[in-house]
């Protein structure tokens, strides 16, 4: 009687299993950034690239020549402490990579952190920790990790990109530094003393503050100390709703300034800020910027973009940190943590905006650099507008990754 009943048992499992195998395999990418708060819109942005860049690639036969990649949500809420919930909540999900960056780089350092000792005492479930967006130079640095990459220039490149251009630049003249009181906003006030003095020794420096992060509502009393200071120029690692508030107070005061900084252009709200402001002049650099002459790649991925998401496509390299996690896949041949990670070391990848180059010693990806500044539409230098406005984005210098790479202190501890 028994054996009537052991067979159609072994056929359900035969059938079970016919039926898993033909499941498409998938690869497991989490996002960990936020998507709630403040810088909610920033998230949501960075979060639209890369599903746009995840589907594109499942859409031509994913990696290993089938293996579909499949993109997990989390919300980081801008704390290190639900970064590390939402690390959890991926490894649990069988997530392989982590893609992040527009946490914070104190948030990133700790992700890596903890991602690092997982994968000590879990071989064979090693995770990869992408980083598009957070620039600390330490996390390429002396804080360097096997498993983490940066696909974003650092804040010491993007800074010596804009100290070549403010050396070129006479009119600015005395400086003063804004900065958000993080582990970013010093560095960005850092490397600016540094870098812009050594560039150019006749520039004064008359002041410096930190702020909190993500909770100043009225800049009208930090504008008043710039405007008691004398300084016709800030240097400001500000982004999100401190960037866009800090421009409406000085509008608000009539205060007409020159602002450096890392990446404004790219952030939702920039543009319409300053063009309502009305005065001053914000000037940015990125691997690029919309409007930018002869970049045909780019501005077929952009009009792509927006015709799939409705939404304006911001940021090459975003679109591109999960296409050259694939490629390091196909050239590893293996979906393998630290094969992969080996075959991301001295990735040459043909991006959008030109070849850019994974640096085997650091994991700091060498990609151009576009000095570029938000100014009314002139149909010779300013061509589009942005953000529904008539501001767009003039070029004033670019430079190529090699330009601007740095040394590192970097000694890379391989597995």
């Amino acid at each position: 009687m028994h054996v009537p009943f052991r067979c159609a048992t072994m056929a359900l499992a035969a059938l079970l299993a016919a039926s898993v195998q033909a499941q498409p395999a998938t690869y497991k990418i989490a996002y960990i950034d936020p998507l709630s708060g403040p810088f909610a819109n920033v998230g949501e942005l960075m979060l639209s690239h890369i599903q746009f860049a995840v589907d594109d690639i499942n859409a031509k036969g994913g990696v290993l020549g089938g293996t579909r990649l499949q993109l997990l949500q989390f919300d980081s809420k801008l704390s290190a402490q639900e970064s590390q919930s939402a690390l959890q909540a991926a490894i649990d999900q069988g997530a392989r990579a982590i893609v992040t960056g527009g946490s914070g780089s104190s948030v990133v350092t700790a992700l890596v952190l903890s991602v690092a000792r997982w994968n000590q005492r879990n071989p064979g479930k090693e995770l990869l920790v992408l980083n598009h967006s957070s620039i600390d130079p330490e996390m390429t640095g002396k804080a360097c990790s096997f498993w983490h990459f940066q696909t974003e220039a650092n804040t010491a490149m993007k800074m010596k990109a804009l100290a070549n251009y403010i050396k070129k630049t006479p009119d600015v003249k005395k400086v003063y530094l804004l900065n958000q009181d993080y582990a970013h906003g010093k560095q960005w006030a850092s490397y600016g003393r540094q870098l812009v003095g050594l560039a150019r020794p006749d520039i004064q420096f008359v002041g410096e503050t930190l702020h909190p992060i993500g909770r100043v509502k009225d800049f009208a009393p930090y504008l008043a100390n710039i405007k008691q200071s004398g300084a016709d120029s800030v240097i400001t690692g500000n982004w999100g709703q401190d960037m866009t508030l800090l421009l409406k107070a000085a509008g608000d005061a009539g205060y007409d300034l020159r602002y450096f900084n890392h990446s404004a252009g790219s952030i939702p709200g920039t543009v319409l800020a300053a063009s309502q402001a009305k005065l001053g002049q914000l000037t940015w650099v990125a691997e690029w910027h919309p409007g930018q002459a002869d970049m045909p790649r780019v501005d077929a991925l952009a009009k792509a973009y927006k015709a799939k998401t409705g939404k304006e496509f911001l940021a090459p390299r975003i679109d591109f940190t999960p296409r050259m996690l694939a490629a390091a896949i196909n050239k590893a041949g293996s979906t393998d943590t630290p094969k992969v990670a080996a075959a991301l070391e001295n990735l040459s990848f043909d991006s959008v905006v030109g070849p850019v180059r994974m640096r085997a010693e650091d994991h700091q990806l060498l990609l151009p650099q576009v000095v570029n500044t938000i100014a009314p539409v002139d149909g010779k230098a300013v061509k589009v507008g942005w953000d529904g406005t008539n501001y767009g984005f003039r070029t004033d210098a670019v430079y190529s990754g090699n330009e601007l790479a740095q040394g590192t202190d970097c000694k890379m501890i391989r597995p």
